[in-house]
């Protein structure tokens, strides 16, 4: 008989713990948890948290617009670069006597090279 009453007060406890659940959605969709005392006390904590959750998710997304832009910014700075260095090797090869003389001559400028070394000027101060 014994483990008759304990199986009855195992069923009136489910029982218990269903309508509770049932009745805390049913205070949950009307709205009814919201008038209690207790959560009109706790509501500036509420609203202090829904801020602080906010400024949370505010914060993650300004952090990775940063990410974004840095990533974008070393793409450009890398391209940049080697457009820099392949500007200035062409500069090199194209500033260099023979390939002058050519260009003078496949342009037809009246240009000569000249066969004599530069002399140096000094002055007196």
């Amino acid at each position: 008989m014994s483990e008759y009453a304990e199986n009855k007060e195992f069923i009136d406890i489910n029982a218990k713990t269903k309508k509770t659940r049932k009745s805390a959605l049913r205070e949950i969709i009307d709205g009814s948890l919201l008038t209690r005392e207790s959560v009109i006390n706790q509501l500036p904590f509420i609203l202090f948290i829904v801020v602080l959750a906010i400024i949370y998710i505010g914060n993650r997304f300004h952090a990775e617009k940063v990410i974004r832009d840095t990533s974008n910014i070393q793409k450009e700075v890398q391209d940049l670069r080697s457009e820099a260095i392949t500007t200035s090797s062409e500069l090199m090869y194209i500033s260099k006597q023979s390939e002058v003389i050519k260009l003078i001559k496949e342009k037809k400028i009246d240009l000569v090279e000249s066969t004599q070394p530069p002399i140096v000027l000094k002055t007196e101060e």
